[in-house]
């Protein structure tokens, strides 16, 4: 169940930088929160990297998730 609650959590964090026009990627690819979370949930054994891409003032602009390969 608290991974649930994660899921949840991540959902709604990624929907308010996609409000506040926070481009999102993953793997380099455009991407919803909800397709972010998809990714998380069908990748369980391996692990996301996050990527915060600032614009010139400091702010987030760009948010990637790269999938990082566990050996």
């Amino acid at each position: 169940m608290g991974d649930e609650v994660d899921l949840q959590k991540m959902f709604k964090e990624l929907t308010g930088y996609e409000k506040n026009r926070v481009d999102l990627r993953i793997d380099g690819i455009p991407a919803s929160p909800m397709q972010i979370v998809q990714a998380h949930v069908a990748r369980e054994e391996s692990a996301y990297m996050r990527d915060y891409v600032l614009n010139e003032k400091g702010d987030i602009k760009e948010l990637w998730f790269t999938n990082i390969e566990s050996n």
